[in-house]
C-alpha cells in the first residue's frame, strides 16, 4: 500500500472534506436538507479519492463506480429538492 502524492487527488480530497463539513454545518444551522445531501455526496467522492490516494488496490473497480454514482445521485436529489421548493 503506497501513498500517492498526486496533487490533484490531494486537492480534490481536501475540497471534498471542506464541502462535507460545510454541508453538515449549513444543515444544522439552516435546516436545508439539500445541503446535507450535497455534503454526503462529496463525502462519498472523498472516500473514492482517499482510496486512490492511499493506493488501496484490494478495492474492486465496481466500488469506485458505485461510490461515485451514489454521490452523483445524491447531488441530483439535492438539486431536485431545490427545484421543487417554493
Amino acid at each position: 500500500m503506497a501513498v500517492t502524492t498526486d496533487p490533484v487527488v490531494v486537492i480534490n480530497l481536501f475540497l471534498c472534506l471542506v464541502i462535507l463539513v460545510m454541508g453538515y454545518v449549513i444543515f444544522k444551522r439552516k435546516e436545508h436538507f439539500s445541503a446535507f445531501l450535497i455534503g454526503i455526496a462529496f463525502g462519498l467522492f472523498g472516500i473514492s479519492h482517499s482510496i486512490q490516494l492511499f493506493g488501496i488496490t484490494q478495492v474492486p473497480d465496481v466500488t469506485f463506480i458505485l461510490t461515485r454514482v451514489s454521490g452523483y445521485i445524491l447531488v441530483i436529489a439535492a438539486l431536485w429538492l431545490f427545484f421543487i421548493a417554493e
